[in-house]
């Protein structure tokens, strides 16, 4: 018999899936400020948003997407 502590073994959800699952059920949304889903006005909305709630950038900041 094997046994796992929860959290351990089984299938990793992906990073898509646990976004959904966070905005379905805690109201958390995680964007990239880089989603090509996004169009231009909706991309500047995320960074105007960013900015007021944690401030900006540092000057040279690379956006990578995992």
């Amino acid at each position: 018999m094997r046994w796992h502590p929860y959290g351990y073994g089984g299938q990793r959800r992906d990073p898509e899936q646990v976004k959904r699952d966070g905005w379905n059920e805690q109201g958390l949304l995680a964007v990239a400020i880089d989603d090509d889903r996004l169009t231009w006005p909706e991309r500047e909305l995320v960074r105007h948003l960013g900015e007021k709630l944690y401030g900006k950038r540092p000057a040279g900041q690379v956006v990578r997407r995992g």
